[in-house]
């Protein structure tokens, strides 16, 4: 357990700290900034220029960690291309933004897909999800041309939108780290618990704690002030979180839990834009941590009130049993749904006041 947990976790968040410091001035040079006056990003909260690309360092520091901790297969192999190439086309996105000019959404969009597409196809997958009245639901029985199952569908979908999903929880300083390090770390737990049968489950006990070293290595930088964003190039790190939440059985419904905030905060989000008649991909300052801010709550008290609510849910989630986390769900989506719904009118309801 000490060579699965202490030694890559520690090794992940030394490497990463280090090489985040190094990688700050020369992503300066390099010009890959987020400068406020240039990005016209409505949800920008900064006012000083601050490097971005954190994802370089995040992607280094989990890959030369796991050369030594993860075995090579046809599943690693997939998994880290595909972390690579949303790494790429994450860093472009950084280099145009410095420009003031955005990659297409929808490029970014289609990458995604082609990312998931190549993890699939290296053999992740969902075979069964728990019935929340009891057993077992199978999704292995293809359903699509080239033996593609239910399973590996909802697996696409599911590594999309994490991708996503977290990308738009990283406006506020150090929000998005102390998320995934903590999703992280509780997976990893839920993974030990499984006897080390296959790679599978090998995998992603030690691929889990590499990812948390790296978040939290990242965090000693990124917690606010920020010396150093993240950029959309840490999508290859909520790719590999992603992976690791449904590469062995029995995680699937303990991730959505723990992430259930920003994930509830993206459900919102989606279905706000659509009923207000603008496309789900374009920005806005109206995610929950914005509505905090207007309320007056500081970065750091934020980002602590985000990561206070997953390691709760998280440690709830550790000690529920497979039939009672649907229920678990449907609880965490009234309250904290509810709590959207009630912030938002709130701060509607206090605009048109001031209006008038």
């Amino acid at each position: 357990m000490t060579f699965t947990i202490l030694l890559p976790f520690a090794l992940t968040f030394f490497i990463t700290a280090i090489i985040t410091y190094f990688s700050i001035p020369i992503i300066r040079r390099l010009g890959l900034v987020d400068d406020p006056k240039l990005h016209k990003h409505p949800g920008i909260i900064h006012t000083k220029i601050i490097p971005r690309s954190g994802g370089i360092p995040l992607f280094l520091g989990i890959f030369l960690v796991s050369i030594f901790f993860i075995p090579v297969s046809k599943v690693t192999i997939g998994i880290f291309l595909a972390s690579l190439l949303s790494l790429i086309i994450g860093v472009l996105d950084d280099y145009y933004n410095a420009k003031s000019r955005d990659i297409s959404p929808y490029l970014r969009f289609g990458v995604n897909i082609l990312c998931a597409a190549i993890v699939v196809g290296s053999g992740v997958t969902i075979p069964f999800i728990t019935h929340p009245l009891g057993g077992i639901l199978h999704l292995t029985i293809p359903i699509l041309p080239f033996h593609i199952t239910l399973g590996d569908i909802i697996a696409g979908i599911w590594i999309i939108w994490v991708m996503n999903m977290l990308n738009w929880s990283k406006g506020i300083d150090g929000q998005m780290p102390g998320i995934v390090a903590i999703s992280a770390i509780v997976i990893g737990i839920l993974s030990l618990r499984f006897p080390f049968v296959d790679n599978y489950v090998f995998i992603d006990a030690n691929l889990s704690f590499i990812i948390a070293g790296a978040a939290l290595g990242f965090l000693v930088f990124n917690f606010s002030p920020a010396k150093i964003f993240p950029g959309y190039g840490a999508t290859s790190m909520y790719l590999l979180l992603a992976v690791v939440s449904i590469l062995s059985s029995a995680k699937f419904a303990t991730a959505i839990l723990v992430m259930g905030i920003p994930i509830i905060d993206a459900i919102f989000t989606i279905v706000r834009r659509i009923l207000s008649g603008k496309s789900p991909f374009l920005h806005d300052n109206k995610h929950l941590h914005h509505i905090l801010l207007r309320f007056g709550y500081s970065q750091r008290q934020i980002a602590l009130f985000y990561w206070c609510f997953s390691a709760i849910v998280g440690t709830i989630a550790l000690t529920l049993k497979s039939e009672s986390k649907p229920f678990a769900l449907l609880v965490l989506l009234a309250i904290v749904g509810g709590a959207l719904l009630f912030l938002h009118f709130s701060v509607r309801y206090s605009h048109e006041k001031d209006s008038s």
